[in-house]
């Protein structure tokens, strides 16, 4: 039993360790409440929230653009939420999100099997469609892009927010 013991604590000091090194976030559950959690963490700032998922074909295809777009505005929050139907897939998307650059942000993939009440509180008008971005301005006003996003509308969304800076 102690040898047990002393493998968990050492594995616990290891993950502690990575951490504190700088590793990647952890893809965190996005679950009842996540999203008012979500709203008021990043309230005031430029906040990009991207909805996708693994079994997306055009989530693939935008993916590292958002990557390159965090990378370049590192003045915008970027988050992203993993949005499949279940099964949700971890694995499958920290790889995903790690391959497009984005492992650096804040992400989330859906965490409870009644997907219909997190999209509920996201927006009760949202039926699950995918790729959805949605975008928050300083003074909270919101666009919403359904579908894939052009790069050229988030570089002007973004340049407007600076210049309200």
């Amino acid at each position: 039993m102690r040898r047990r013991f002393a493998g968990i604590l050492g594995l616990t000091i290891l993950i502690a360790s990575a951490s504190a090194l700088g590793a990647p976030p952890a893809l965190k559950p996005f679950e009842r409440g996540t999203w008012q959690s979500v709203l008021k963490g990043h309230a005031g700032r430029p906040t990009l929230v991207h909805f996708w998922g693994v079994t997306c074909g055009p989530c693939k295809v935008e993916l590292p653009l958002l990557g390159k777009f965090a990378k370049d505005h590192p003045e915008i929050d970027v988050v992203t939420i993993s949005a499949d139907l279940v099964p949700n897939l971890p694995a499958a998307t920290q790889s995903m999100l790690d391959k497009a650059g984005l492992s650096s942000t804040e992400n989330f993939i859906f965490s409870d099997g009644f997907v219909e009440r997190l999209r509920f509180e996201i927006d009760p008008a949202w039926q699950g469609d995918i790729p959805r971005t949605m975008l928050f301005a300083r003074d909270g006003t919101v666009t919403t892009i359904e579908g894939s996003a052009e790069m050229a509308d988030l570089e002007k969304w973004s340049a407007q927010q600076l210049s309200t800076h």
